[in-house]
């Protein structure tokens, strides 16, 4: 399952990055890593971009880059 399939207000557990070498490190980055719980607030009108709440921060991501992010869904 990927972060991109994740509904409002289910949270997820991180488990791999992936997308090409720039990409990956921005995500890495901005602190989407492994093993690290995120949970979808909401997403814009039409969808895209999705709202992530992770290590205590809101986060805004494209769903093109959230379909990079390999999770697993975890019970809140």
């Amino acid at each position: 399952m990927t972060l991109k399939d994740l509904k409002i207000g289910k949270s997820g557990l991180v488990l791999a990055v992936g997308g090409e070498k720039i990409l990956r490190k921005r995500l890495l980055e901005m602190g989407i890593t492994p093993r690290t719980t995120v949970t979808v607030k909401k997403t814009a009108p039409m969808g895209d971009p999705i709202e992530l709440l992770l290590r205590g921060y809101v986060l805004s991501l494209r769903l093109t880059d959230a379909e990079k992010i390999t999770i697993e869904e975890v019970m809140a």
